[in-house]
């Protein structure tokens, strides 16, 4: 029986974050949404940490659950965001960390409040190298892991625009080899990462980053069982897939930084449309926001379809939430959406199971035509995509034709 798990989240304590994000709803829609393992977010955060020494109580070795919840399972982790100079330019990503105990929390926090306000903000601001940081939180524990979080995001991203990275080693230098796994994020695939020879060493997970309970396991890895800690870990390194089953991803065109753009002005552009107009908007001329497609073709040394060795399976989805809400006409956290998503998850277990594993004729005893019509068209991928940019989510299509020449299907696949 497969695992799910979505391990980069945050809590309430994250200024942007819902004021939902707690344990309790952490649990709850992580049963909804079938996640078996689930991070805790923002365990920097003074408060937040007294919160998980309270509540959380010991499950397998390096894992915990809620008192009181046996199903769900939690593992300790946090994002930060690094901001800082290297080689004349300013440099911005994010890192999630993942602690094996409480024990190691604290001793980091230590560590950490030495050199930034936890206090500020759940994911709180560095402004020193990210090889500094991998230095710091393996010096505390050897079991600790660094993830950089959604890798081509141009804002805060280890290859987005606003960084400039061109490989692992030029960020965090010797301690490159001490990263052994990436996000994706929204606005990219394993497909588009595959391009990259520079990454084959390493995993490529998704998870959600979450900022809303709704929004847990919009991406998210899928395990063969459940594991304690320290294996989980040793089957990302070893990037096993006899443990890692698949990722389940974004429809990437769906993220809102997949092509260029600006804004303001309501321009969407494709890289070969930005370097025609010089990288300006062909509105107001001000500078665009290079997007990940534009990113993931500068950055590629192979050409579009390679597939390296050990390259984990995926499988692209669209919420149940967006599908209900397109046969409805409605739009997505609506009453009439919700309530009609409360009445699917009661009756068909969770969102994955009725996303991923309900057999077709399980699907028309739960659900009217057009939503099972809605949900075979995404497992099938004969899903339309209007690409997002600069911050505006792309624009899903499930009922218009499939096979219309100017955006044919974006196909759904293992590989």
């Amino acid at each position: 029986m497969s695992f799910i798990a979505d391990l980069h989240v945050h809590s309430r304590y994250t200024r942007s974050a819902s004021q939902e994000m707690g344990l309790d709803a952490l649990a709850r829609w992580a049963v909804r949404k079938g996640i078996d393992l689930i991070g805790t977010g923002d365990f920097t955060h003074p408060s937040y940490v007294q919160e998980l020494q309270a509540r959380l109580q010991p499950a397998e070795p390096g894992l915990f659950r809620l008192k009181g919840e046996r199903h769900v399972r939690f593992l300790l982790t946090a994002e930060v965001a690094h901001v800082y100079r290297l080689k004349g330019r300013l440099r911005k990503l994010h890192i999630v960390i993942w602690a094996p105990s409480l024990q190691v929390v604290e001793k980091l926090n230590q560590a950490l409040g030495q050199r930034a306000d936890l206090s500020a903000d759940g994911r709180p601001l560095l402004t020193f190298p990210a090889d500094d940081l991998v230095k710091l939180v393996l010096d505390i524990s050897q079991e600790s892991v660094l993830v950089p979080a959604h890798i081509w995001s141009p804002i805060s991203s280890l290859f987005g625009s606003a960084s400039n990275f061109r490989s692992l080693e030029e960020c965090f230098g010797e301690e490159a080899a001490q990263i052994f796994a990436v996000e994706t994020g929204l606005s990219s695939d394993p497909p588009m990462n595959w391009r990259l020879s520079n990454l084959d060493r390493v995993a490529i997970l998704s998870f959600s980053d979450a900022h809303s309970p709704s929004k847990l396991g919009r991406e998210a890895t899928v395990f063969a069982k459940r594991m304690p800690y320290q294996e989980l870990v040793e089957a990302i390194k070893a990037k096993d897939r006899k443990r890692i089953l698949s990722t389940i991803e974004f429809f990437p065109e769906e993220g809102k930084y997949y092509y260029d753009g600006h804004r303001k002005c309501g321009a969407s552009l494709s890289p070969k449309e930005t370097r025609y107009q010089g990288f300006r908007c062909p509105v107001c001329r001000r500078k665009v926001t290079v997007g990940v497609l534009h990113r993931v073709e500068d950055l590629a040394d192979r050409p579009e379809g390679s597939l390296p060795p050990s390259a984990i399976p995926y499988q692209r989805l669209v919420p149940l939430e967006e599908i209900i809400a397109l046969t409805l006409g409605k739009k997505p956290g609506s009453m009439a959406v919700m309530r009609e998503y409360d009445r699917l998850i009661e009756r068909g277990g969770s969102e994955f199971a009725i996303l991923l594993t309900l057999p077709e004729e399980e699907l028309r005893k739960l659900a009217w035509p057009r939503l099972v019509e809605g949900i075979l068209r995404v497992r099938e991928g004969k899903v339309r995509v209007v690409p997002g940019y600069d911050g505006v989510f792309g624009q899903i299509d499930l009922f218009g034709d499939p096979t219309k020449e100017e955006e044919g299907p974006i196909q759904l696949s293992l590989f």
